[in-house]
């Protein structure tokens, strides 16, 4: 695999879990990393701010720099991009991270949820792109990658938490979409979700407990397949969905041990697979 050094990479939703870990395998390459989310303060039950994951990037050999953003703000995306490029002079990378996740049903969603996963999800995801491609275009090998799933139009994915699919696979829409409109403009856009469950705050807060995130793997499995993605050229990479582990596998890692929260035990298999 090559290397992230000297690339530029704005990453949503930085400042925890996935994200973070991406910032972080790209700082180990020597990437500048923009960790582009909204903790300013530390949250009583999610860790890291934005300024604690910059810490982390530059600790680990990167050049970082932690911006307030909410990404389903026009002017507040186009103010993070502005003082990325005068950071670091142009941007390389876009990683649309961030996410927001609700599994009630139908009657007992509230409507701001569903408007507050459909703008983070959909709308963010959209508007950082769109705001983003015009200095993508300028960058030698540039990629997009949305932390979403394939694209799976089965009922048992609706049924259960409709709202959340719909929010999801607008993310996923963007890369099916966005991927042959700019294919000829050499902008690799692509998706990657992972084949098990996370262990992130979401797992354990919402989703299933210790519990769930015993049977989970760690973020750096989703890091490692991001990195191989992004120093792919852009011209031969575009336009896929992508599982963490058939990446890794694809790059003749067979391993997977390592990734698990507690090895040996039977990994949960994530939404959507």
């Amino acid at each position: 695999m090559g290397d992230l050094k000297g690339k530029t990479l704005f990453i949503t939703g930085a400042s925890r879990g996935i994200g973070k870990a991406i910032g972080l395998r790209a700082a180990r390459d020597g990437a500048n990393v923009v960790i582009a989310a909204k903790t300013v303060e530390p949250h009583p039950k999610l860790p890291g701010t934005i300024y604690t994951a910059a810490a982390e990037m530059e600790a680990a050999g990167g050049r970082a720099l932690a911006v307030a953003v909410d990404i389903r703000d026009e002017e507040s995306v186009k103010e993070a991009l502005r003082r990325t490029e005068e950071a670091f002079g142009g941007l390389d990378i876009l990683v649309n991270n961030a996410s927001a996740i609700d599994l009630r049903g139908t009657l007992e969603l509230p409507v701001k949820k569903w408007d507050l996963m459909h703008g983070v999800n959909a709308r963010g995801t959209w508007l950082c792109s769109k705001l983003a491609l015009p200095r993508l275009l300028k960058a030698e090998n540039p990629h997009i990658l949305n932390i979403s799933p394939p694209l799976n139009l089965e009922a048992r994915w609706f049924a259960p938490h409709v709202a959340y699919t719909m929010a999801k696979f607008g993310m996923s829409l963007c890369v099916l979409g966005m991927a042959e409109e700019f294919r000829e403009a050499g902008v690799a856009v692509n998706a990657l979700w992972p084949k098990t469950t996370i262990a992130t705050a979401a797992v354990m807060n919402l989703l299933g407990g210790q519990e769930l995130v015993d049977r989970s793997r760690t973020p750096e499995i989703v890091a490692d397949a991001a990195h191989a993605i992004l120093t792919k050229p852009s011209r031969q990479c575009t336009g896929n969905f992508f599982l963490d582990e058939e990446v890794l596998r694809a790059e003749g890692i067979t391993d997977f041990e390592r990734y698990a929260v507690k090895p040996g035990v039977e990994l949960m298999p994530d939404f959507f697979i």
